[in-house]
């Protein structure tokens, strides 16, 4: 593939063909293709907050959150926006150059909270950080709104296929995915879409999602691929872990099928070591979430001091914003 050639064409085949290559010749290939777009060297550190935690009227079987299941999380009301603004400067502070701001909501509302999240966006924008959201389902006029207030990207995954979705998660739509989608690049803000694997689903439900990600007319400017996080009191409380092997493979595949997209290592990590990690990034991940409190939103996530000490393992360095925004614009597909 030539460096500024970006393929939306992609055929289930093809994708098929590429997933399925021998491992090592698979991460090979990804390898190449990442350091045509990339410089290898380079992990960007993205913050995530949950400011609502909790109480989600969503079913989605593999999230904690939902209000329907018995866990261990606690419901947390909207947070105030000085705190919020506190969490994003130590996450400057600590080499990340994203902040996520993330609502257990089912869709936004017109209403307070929604001007307060608009504050909070507008606050950690001026503090020179990319800002990122996860609110839910959004109308293409809320997706304005965070647009106008400094919103650099919007997160909302696919989850799994299209195919089975309907398995995970049943009050709300595959479509309903796809149309926030199209709000948020109608609104000119960037999309972060993934997915997340060990939900039960089979080797072609992956590849039908990377392949409706690969294929949308622009491709996600970030790709989270998450591994799930087993929540007691979840319907997939009792799923297998995750094997490493199959996270390589999807992010792997994921990198040379949009091979400009940050590919963001999520969910899953704490129960990585850090040679699997390694061949993560190995295989084209350049991006994670890091914090400086132990969680990812509400499951067990790496601390800043242990990933610093990781990339200086593996000789990775933290991306700085002015090189990630260089790499959005030089990378428009």
């Amino acid at each position: 593939m030539n460096k500024n050639q970006l393929r939306n064409d992609w055929t289930k085949e093809e994708i098929e063909e590429i997933y399925n290559l021998p491992l090592l010749e698979l991460i090979y290939k990804a390898a190449t293709v990442h350091r045509e777009w990339h410089n290898p060297e380079e992990v960007q550190m993205s913050t995530l907050l949950s400011i609502k935690t909790g109480g989600c009227p969503e079913d989605c079987s593999y999230c904690g959150q939902a209000a329907r299941y018995h866990t261990n999380i606690k419901v947390q009301a909207l947070l105030p926006t000085e705190t919020v603004i506190e969490h994003a400067k130590k996450a400057k502070e600590g080499g990340s150059s994203r902040f996520c701001m993330a609502a257990a909501w089912r869709e936004v509302r017109d209403n307070r909270d929604f001007d307060r999240v608009i504050d909070m966006v507008k606050g950690v924008n001026e503090l020179g950080l990319e800002v990122c959201c996860t609110l839910g389902m959004l109308t293409e006029d809320q997706a304005k709104r965070l647009q106008e207030a400094g919103l650099y990207a919007y997160n909302h995954n696919l989850d799994t296929s299209e195919e089975y979705y309907d398995e995970i998660i049943s009050t709300r739509t595959f479509d309903n995915r796809i149309n926030t989608i199209n709000n948020v690049r109608k609104a000119g803000i960037t999309v972060c879409s993934g997915g997340i694997i060990g939900l039960g689903e089979t080797p072609k439900d992956r590849i039908s999602m990377l392949l409706t990600l690969a294929t949308m007319p622009k491709h996600p400017e970030s790709v989270p691929i998450n591994a799930l996080a087993r929540v007691e009191g979840t319907p997939l409380q009792d799923n297998e872990k995750t094997n490493t092997w199959e996270m390589v493979r999807m992010i792997a595949t994921a990198r040379i099928v949009m091979p400009s997209s940050m590919v963001r290592l999520s969910a899953g990590r704490i129960e990585m070591t850090e040679f699997e990690q390694g061949w993560c990034f190995m295989a084209g991940a350049n991006s994670i979430f890091t914090g400086e409190r132990e969680t990812l939103l509400v499951t067990p996530n790496p601390g800043v001091s242990e990933d610093m000490q990781m990339l200086q393992t593996l000789g990775l360095k933290p991306m700085m914003k002015e090189k990630t925004m260089c790499l959005k614009v030089n990378g428009e597909n």
